[in-house]
């Protein structure tokens, strides 16, 4: 028998299998399940640099379910290969095998974050839509997987001013994902170097800034 999470209830599973879902098409398809004392943490990456020159900004979804209190877990499986029996079950069932990701070694802290304002949902729709077709726009005929990952990197990484300075690519996250519903204001919170903006449906964490480039030139030695 596969492994399986046991979750609160059915609606918890379907919520857990909608956001697997979504995330299958961003990044690398790739979830992580982490559960302790009734709650089960998700999260992706739609956006996570792949070598040392790529300059995409690591930017992180997390949805948080009710789950089974016993249940206990940390583990990255591939999100297409979550399931479960059927519409009434409220447990997942695993793939036989994990995965890997860089980006799963380096997690948000959990605690002592600092309020920073807020982002109305509004804005964060204008902008993931703006940045959707500037993406478009950039992309030339048939291109190759780097340099779709170049102009992503180029437009997802920017700064923008109607989001505080966040890179466009935490509004991108957020959209693609399903965050986004009603009139409602993001909470942006900050524990350095981490900035988290939390909606109803689920949060978006971004690492940043990042230094890219070579570093300023030091003088070593006695003078």
């Amino acid at each position: 028998m596969s492994p399986r999470l046991l979750l609160a209830d059915p609606h918890a599973a379907s919520d857990a299998l909608t956001f697997a879902g979504r995330t299958r098409a961003l990044g690398d398809g790739a979830v992580r399940l982490r559960a302790s004392a009734g709650v089960l943490v998700m999260t992706s990456a739609p956006l996570a640099p792949r070598g040392l020159f790529d300059r995409t900004p690591t930017v992180l979804a997390m949805r948080m379910l009710q789950a089974d209190p016993e249940l206990e877990c940390d583990l990255l499986v591939d999100a297409s290969a979550l399931d479960r029996e059927d519409a009434s079950s409220s447990a997942l069932i695993l793939p036989d095998s994990a995965v890997s990701a860089p980006w799963a070694g380096v997690s948000p802290p959990r605690g002592s974050w600092e309020a920073h304002g807020g982002l109305a949902a509004s804005v964060l729709a204008s902008r993931a839509q703006f940045g959707i077709a500037a993406v478009a726009d950039a992309m030339p005929v048939d291109p190759g997987e780097d340099i779709v990952r170049e102009v992503r990197a180029a437009i997802w990484g920017e700064p923008d001013d109607a989001l505080g300075g966040l890179p466009l690519g935490a509004a991108f996250a957020a959209f693609a994902l399903g965050f986004i519903g009603g009139e409602e204001a993001a909470r942006v919170l900050i524990n350095r170097p981490w900035t988290r903006v939390t909606l109803d449906r689920g949060h978006v964490v971004v690492r940043g800034p990042v230094r890219v480039g070579m570093t300023d030139v030091r003088s070593t030695g006695s003078r």
